[in-house]
C-alpha cells in the first residue's frame, strides 16, 4: 500500500465523516433538540450555547469538506478517465454544497441579529441545508460508482 494510496482513504473517511456530522447533526439538532428546547421551555441561553457550539461543528466540517473535497476531486479526475455523467455529477454536487456553506455562512450571520429582525429565510435555511445535504450524500454515491464502471469494476 502506497502513502498516496494511504492519504486518499484518510481523505475519503474525513470527507464522509465530515458530512455525516454537518447532516446527521442537523437532522438531529432539526428533529430533536430543537423540538426538545420548546417543550422543555428551556432559556434562551441555553438554546443559544447549543446553536454556538453547533456552528463550531459545522465550521470544522465545512473545512474538512473542502480540504478533502479539493484533494478527492483532483485524485479521481487525474485517475483515470471519468466520462462526462461523472463530470456534470460532480459539477452539480460541489455546486449543492457550495449552496450549503453560503446557507450556513448566512445563519451565522443571522444569529447575531435580534430574533426580532430575522426573516423567514432564517427558518428555512436550516432545512435547506439538510434537504441539500441529503441531495449531496447520494450524489456522492452515484460519483462512487460512475467511478467504478470507469474503472471496469463490476457491481
Amino acid at each position: 500500500m502506497t502513502l498516496l494510496v494511504v492519504l486518499s482513504d484518510l481523505m475519503r473517511t474525513a470527507h464522509t465523516l465530515a458530512g455525516g456530522v454537518w447532516v446527521g447533526g442537523s437532522l438531529v439538532y432539526l428533529l430533536v433538540i430543537t423540538p426538545a428546547l420548546r417543550l422543555g421551555k428551556a432559556a434562551p441561553e441555553v438554546g443559544a450555547a447549543i446553536a454556538a457550539q453547533f456552528r463550531r461543528l459545522v465550521n470544522i466540517s465545512i473545512v474538512t469538506l473542502l480540504l478533502s473535497g479539493v484533494y478527492l476531486m483532483f485524485d479521481r479526475l487525474t485517475t483515470t478517465t471519468v466520462g462526462a455523467a461523472y463530470v456534470v455529477t460532480l459539477a452539480v454536487k460541489i455546486a449543492l454544497a457550495l449552496t450549503m456553506f453560503g446557507l450556513a455562512v448566512f445563519q451565522a450571520q443571522e444569529a447575531r441579529r435580534p430574533a426580532r429582525l430575522r426573516g423567514r429565510m432564517w427558518r428555512l435555511a436550516p432545512r435547506l441545508i439538510l434537504a441539500l445535504g441529503v441531495v449531496v450524500f447520494l450524489l456522492g454515491a452515484v460519483l462512487n460508482g460512475l467511478f467504478d464502471v470507469a474503472l471496469g469494476v463490476v457491481r
